[in-house]
């Protein structure tokens, strides 16, 4: 069962668009009482520096955070040092974060520099309690993803990773259980979603334990009712037909250790009474057996049943749960640790291409080229539902790995099982030709005449000259700012705007053609100017 991985390495975000509210109205200290917001990497054209955190700490004292492609750094949880993020593509000019009392206003430096599930923040946008809870996907120029979310603001230095990854509050309490009760011979009983890793948290609290004997592993599921109690507690020669000689249990196999049963709600109405003697009693009598045998096993079970209710409907012992709940751990499901979703993703995807030998791809030397993780396919990670938890995610990766086997970055468009419907966050859906994940080509095939051709063409209506080009609106002004002949309506100055204005006598095709910049975009910086464009 493969939850947080071992080794070295929410629903769909709802949110209101406040685009036309007056950002003094939403200046506010955000709450601290247990929370501070924070970005985590989830693509990165370097995909190692995948998990890297900023914490936003700047919102709580009602001061605005901002963040381009060179400041502030990103650092791995307890690590000192960091970079920031880096992309060339990415805008020099900052993204601002700006509290609004319990929530987050997000505003970019123009349209297209991020999006939000594949939507831009034109605006601004704020994000209230509840989308962040959940975690906000925020993209920048189609190469770049971090979630915005909330840690615990009384987080001090990370526990042990106990062969789990990921840094998420949820896995860290998990951690902190985990180091409390490993070295105490109290029963230990887990309960959680199916995937979420159950044995991997029984092996962390033998190993943490330092128990001398072995680690055994028994699925209760797996075996037939009529001989569950023989495989667990040993039986005796003549027991039954076929018992030709006495035979160990899985008790008796983990003498000195721990022996770990999962789904123990599938054990029979037999196999319950002899689990409940063995708590009560540190003993167990052998199927066929008139002496009991002593054992000093640490019991750890796990179960994805509602235990209660199946005692409501006397299916299981109350007293037997009592007993095996001698302390609970409860692991969160994986849509509720979506900062993990990155480093997981990565961690699984590190072993399938280790083994095809392209493990290169993670860490490539050209910064200019595309990452592996298409940020579009990233996106789509973080809002899939995960109904099966870690272990569907790492049969993801696997599928996703070895179906790009060859390629230099996986495909953007693949397909996820149990996709729900694309997330749509406002009445304004873009069409297909807008979002990211839908370029037929990449901003780096278009060279600087064609992109001057089809904005001239398209009266520089950056809407149907992205659709010309076949790349996504956001690469388009990404491309814009890195040319050096080219503008944005933002970089004019007043005075400019305004001597054109009266040159072209208000009329905004003129002034389009004469400033070479999208003329929705010029229109508002004439309302701004308080200057009426006449239309032609």
């Amino acid at each position: 069962m493969a939850l947080p991985g071992t080794g070295d390495l929410p629903r769909p975000v709802a949110t209101a668009d406040l685009s036309t509210a007056n950002a003094s109205q939403l200046r506010g200290p955000v709450s601290t009482s247990r929370s501070l917001p924070a970005l985590t990497l989830v693509s990165h054209p370097t995909a190692l520096r995948v998990g890297e955190r900023l914490l936003l700490h700047g919102l709580p004292t009602g001061r605005e955070v901002l963040l381009s492609r060179n400041a502030p750094d990103f650092t791995r949880p307890g690590e000192p040092l960091g970079l920031p993020l880096g992309d060339p593509f990415m805008s020099r000019k900052p993204l601002r974060f700006i509290p609004a009392g319990e929530g987050i206003r997000v505003v970019p430096d123009r349209a297209g520099h991020c999006t939000c599930a594949g939507e831009p923040l034109q605006g601004g946008r704020e994000f209230g309690p509840e989308a962040l809870a959940r975690g906000v996907p925020l993209e920048f120029s189609g190469r770049v993803v971090v979630l915005l979310h909330r840690v615990p603001s009384s987080e001090t230095e990370p526990p042990s990773p106990l062969g789990m990854v990921g840094g998420s509050a949820s896995l860290q309490g998990v951690r902190r259980h985990i180091e409390r009760v490993a070295d105490l011979d109290v029963p230990v009983l887990i309960r959680g979603e199916t995937g979420t890793g159950k044995e991997l948290v029984a092996r962390a609290l033998h190993a943490r334990g330092r128990r001398q004997g072995p680690f055994v592993s028994v699925n209760l599921g797996a075996i037939s009712k009529e001989l569950a109690a023989a495989e667990l507690f040993g039986s005796v020669r003549g027991a039954f037909t076929g018992a030709q000689r006495d035979r160990e249990g899985y008790f008796q196999a983990a003498e000195g250790g721990t022996l770990f049963l999962d789904e123990v709600g599938e054990a029979s109405p037999e196999v319950q009474v002899m689990l409940l003697r063995v708590l009560e009693t540190g003993e167990l009598y052998p199927v066929g057996a008139s002496r009991p045998v002593t054992t000093k096993v640490r019991l750890v079970t796990a179960t994805d049943a509602d235990l209660e209710a199946r005692i409501a409907e006397g299916s299981f012992r109350a007293p037997l749960l009592h007993r095996l709940a001698g302390y609970e751990l409860r692991l969160p499901p994986l849509r509720e640790r979506r900062e993990d979703i990155g480093p997981l993703f990565l961690h699984f995807a590190h072993q399938e291409l280790a083994a095809l030998g392209e493990a290169h791809h993670l860490a490539p030397s050209d910064p200019h080229a595309p990452p592996w993780l298409p940020a579009a396919l990233a996106v789509r990670l973080l809002l899939h539902p995960w109904p099966g938890n870690i272990r569907q995610l790492r049969n993801v990766a696997r599928q996703l790995v070895i179906g790009g086997r060859g390629q230099p970055c996986l495909e953007p468009d693949a397909p996820l099982p149990q996709e729900p419907p694309r997330p749509v966050t406002s009445s304004a859906a873009p069409s297909p030709s807008e979002h990211d994940g839908a370029a037929r080509r990449r901003s780096t095939e278009v060279g600087g005449q064609e992109l001057l051709a089809a904005l001239r063409a398209h009266a520089w209506d950056v809407r149907r000259a992205a659709q010309h080009l076949g790349i996504a609106r956001s690469s388009l002004y990404d491309l814009i700012e890195r040319s050096p002949g080219l503008r944005l309506a933002g970089d004019l100055s007043e005075e400019e705007i305004t001597r054109c204005f009266h040159a072209c006598q208000g009329n905004l095709e003129e002034m389009v053609k004469r400033l070479e910049v999208s003329g929705r975009a010029l229109r508002r910086r004439l309302r701004e100017l308080g200057l009426g464009p006449k239309s032609p």
